[in-house]
């Protein structure tokens, strides 16, 4: 005979994502009894952690920091180990931190709903049920596996988890897609030794940012030795035994690039498949987003969505923002909402890592907004040593400025440190503080954040 394992809380989570994990510490701390539900023992914190944001960095620190008499195989198999053993180490560190809490449980395994405040995980003898008053879902994102002919079937092909783990250096590695993942990953494994070719559709790379930035950051990739091919439409894969062959177009003309491992970098999705949010009442996207209101709300209002499963933006810290808000609905005023967000930043880490918030120049004069511009390449910057102390001087710094107000719009910052020195910008941008003020501010010496001195009164336009 079949039984059920029925269970009950007060709050259940889908997901151990960053808003979700984020959102049930703090509900356990304030007495609710939460129950998360992960699909996978290799996921618990979420992507970052495991297959993201974590184990990319730390294989940008490894590579560049690769020295001329290292083996190229040995030294890439051992900064892998390294990751991997960082990774789990923090995955057994999330999995202990909330299930070892009295009012929590994790559970492992791929959740469905039944009705709008139950799903069921598991079947025949171990199915478990779990029914709840408030449900958070945080199921996150999947790649998208690009519709060319041999890209499914290929031997070759690789996902962005496989290149965070494998310990086997391709020699030639091909990239189809020159978004944020396709760069980072170029950038990361031509550092480490192999030759890297990037397959992008568009026209230019960074299609999103000023064509005078986006230069610089081509310059850069090309004069690390990766090959960058725009204007390309991949039609097709065919595999041999010890190669792929991506077949492509360009200019009318067809070529064809070979390599050991290739990855299809076009995108990711909202994780979706397999909830059955028919039955829950909570309506999704055509691409499988989660529909929420401002707060977070899905079409069944007890219900919540929260990371990249709700179609907003692909970063762990909105995650976090979006458990925020979820808190404050739960627990707080009701009063946070998505509309709060202002001067959200983001970081491409190539190297030296682009870091963007606000307008670019193109988007601000689209407008038809008053605007100043100021730039300067790094290598340029006298009020920034810092660039030459660590022998990385490539790279531009650029500000659009509101001529009226002398507000920051905008920043593209393309060089070391990028990734911190853009938190100071938009957190001025929030506050209303003026370029100049943060002009004539005292900064430490040395130090990349010193270049706002300079840069911010280089006005070009």
């Amino acid at each position: 005979m079949e039984t059920t394992t029925a269970l009950t809380a007060d709050v259940l989570v889908l997901g151990f994502g960053k808003g979700g994990k984020t959102a049930a510490h703090a509900l356990t701390d304030a007495g609710k009894r939460v129950i998360l539900i992960e699909q996978s023992d290799e996921m618990y914190g979420g992507t970052c952690p495991n297959v993201g944001c974590v184990p990319t960095k730390m294989l940008v620190h490894y590579s560049t920091s690769k020295r001329l008499e290292d083996e190229a195989q040995e030294f890439f198999a051992n900064s892998i180990e390294g990751v991997r053993a960082l990774t789990s180490a923090f995955r057994a560190g999330n999995f202990d931190a909330l299930d070892g809490k009295e009012t929590a449980t994790v559970i492992t395994g791929a959740a469905r709903f039944v009705d709008p405040h139950t799903v069921e995980v598991g079947e025949g003898a171990d199915r478990i049920t779990v029914t709840a008053p408030t449900i958070l879902i945080n199921t996150g994102s999947e790649p998208v596996v690009p519709d060319i002919p041999g890209v499914k079937d290929s031997n070759h092909a690789v996902s962005s988890t496989d290149l965070t783990r494998t310990g086997t250096l391709p020699r030639k590695l091909v990239i189809i897609g020159g978004g944020y993942l396709g760069l980072e990953f170029a950038s990361i494994y031509r550092h480490f030794g192999a030759e890297v070719t990037i397959l992008e559709a568009a026209d230019r790379l960074l299609d999103r940012e000023d064509d005078d930035v986006a230069a610089v950051a081509a310059d850069i990739l090309r004069g690390d030795g990766i090959e960058v091919v725009t204007g390309a439409r991949v039609t097709g894969v065919t595999d041999a035994e010890d190669v792929a062959t991506i077949a492509y177009e360009k200019e009318g003309r067809e070529y064809r690039v070979e390599a050991d491992a290739f990855l299809a970098a076009t995108g990711r999705r909202p994780a979706t498949g397999g909830l059955n949010l028919d039955a829950a009442g909570v309506r999704t996207t055509a691409r499988g987003a989660v529909v929420v209101d401002e707060k977070l709300r899905t079409t069944s209002p007890h219900i919540f969505a929260l990371g990249d499963v709700n179609g907003g933006p692909q970063f762990t810290y909105v995650s976090l923002d979006d458990a925020r808000i979820v808190l404050d609905q739960l627990l707080g005023a009701g009063e946070r909402s998505t509309t709060d967000r202002v001067a959200v930043p983001r970081t491409l880490f190539i190297t030296p890592p682009l870091a963007t918030v606000g307008l670019t120049e193109r988007e601000a004069r689209e407008r038809g907004l008053r605007i100043r511009v100021a730039r300067e390449k790094v290598a340029d910057i006298v009020a920034m040593p810092r660039a030459y102390t660590v022998e990385e001087t490539r790279g531009v710094m650029k500000f659009i400025l509101d001529a009226d107000t002398d507000l920051i719009l905008g920043a593209a910052i393309l060089s070391i440190d990028a990734q911190e020195i853009i938190n100071t910008i938009a957190l001025a941008m929030r506050q209303g503080v003026t370029a100049t003020t943060l002009k004539n501010a005292i900064y430490t010496h040395p130090s990349s954040t010193e270049a706002l001195n300079e840069v911010l009164g280089a006005f070009v336009a």
